[in-house]
């Protein structure tokens, strides 16, 4: 009769632990869910927008960035010089949105005016995005200068061979 006590509570005791790493298993997947949407596609969520973590991006518009410490604020918006999101050709409050970044780390050096950047977090009743991460890329293509022609000076300091 012993021996069966301590079979059923091994039992009981492996089904409690399994239930616990399934359980922190699926809050754990589910918090770190982010969803990629454009704001146009974000207006559209209705009340879901409040309870999703979201990820947004768009081009971070010119003078509206306001640093304090590591806290930024800054609007973003869909709309570029080239056009590439007609539906914002006519602009509006449906093509911008505030974004206040409050995370662990200051933003990217790349973060700047005209800059594209991706923002991570909730969306507030307050209608302002509130990221806790943010991620900007760089306008240029790290790309190598051209060559240049060597001065003149260089070159007829040169020996003439032959």
């Amino acid at each position: 009769m012993s021996q069966q006590k301590n079979q059923t509570k091994i039992i009981l005791a492996t089904v409690v632990i399994l239930a616990t790493v399934a359980w922190l298993a699926f809050t754990g997947n589910s918090d770190n869910k982010d969803y990629y949407v454009t704001l146009g596609q974000m207006r559209q969520m209705g009340d879901k927008v409040y309870t999703r973590h979201l990820r947004i991006g768009g081009f971070v518009v010119p003078g509206s960035i306001r640093r304090d410490g590591p806290h930024v604020s800054f609007q973003l918006t869909e709309q570029t010089a080239d056009n590439k999101f007609p539906e914002c050709a006519k602009g509006g409050a449906d093509c911008l949105i505030s974004v206040n970044y409050s995370g662990s780390e200051p933003p990217p050096d790349t973060f700047k005016d005209d800059a594209q950047a991706l923002a991570v977090g909730t969306y507030g009743k307050d209608g302002v995005f509130h990221a806790t991460q943010l991620q900007a890329k760089c306008a240029s293509k790290y790309a190598p200068a051209a060559p240049k022609a060597a001065p003149a000076a260089t070159a007829a300091a040169l020996p003439a061979t032959r």
